[in-house]
């Protein structure tokens, strides 16, 4: 019987990790974790929000480079947006501070992702997603290779 792929939704802090090679604490988990999508190890989704928010995080550099960045993410990730029903349920909830991450929550169980991999899992405390760390993903997954 053959082992079911884990799905993850990358949040869109550990992606620009990813992508700015920036120092950070999962500097080397976001390394695997993409690498990891791009090996079908695991399945990868991003929101499609989290694309516009790189775009404009990434804003001082070249519109060529921001580009490349942005098809680096779609040749690995697959993106994901929530429904108009889902966005209006987000738009009800009170029980998240920051409504991106609700909408991540949203675009997560829309494509019935069994994680969120986000550096700020105490933002996602009631997520219907269960949110993890990198670190924590890449535990999972070097465990069940």
């Amino acid at each position: 019987m053959k082992k079911e792929i884990l799905k993850f939704l990358i949040d869109t802090n550990v992606a620009i990790t990813y992508l700015s090679g920036r120092e950070d604490k999962y500097t080397e988990e976001a390394v695997f974790i993409f690498e990891s999508c791009a090996d079908d190890k695991i399945k990868g989704y991003i929101a499609q929000h989290s694309l516009s928010t790189i775009w404009y995080y990434a804003r001082r550099l070249p519109a060529k480079i921001r580009r490349e960045w942005l098809l680096n993410i779609c040749k690995v990730l697959t993106v994901v947006g929530a429904s108009h029903e889902g966005i209006m349920e987000a738009i009800r909830r009170d029980d998240f501070t920051d409504f991106e991450d609700c909408l991540q929550d949203m675009c997560a169980t829309e494509a019935n992702c069994n994680y969120i991999v986000t550096a700020n899992i105490n933002d996602y405390k009631n997520s219907t997603i269960t949110a993890i760390t990198p670190r924590q993903c890449w535990e999972m997954v070097k465990s069940s290779v």
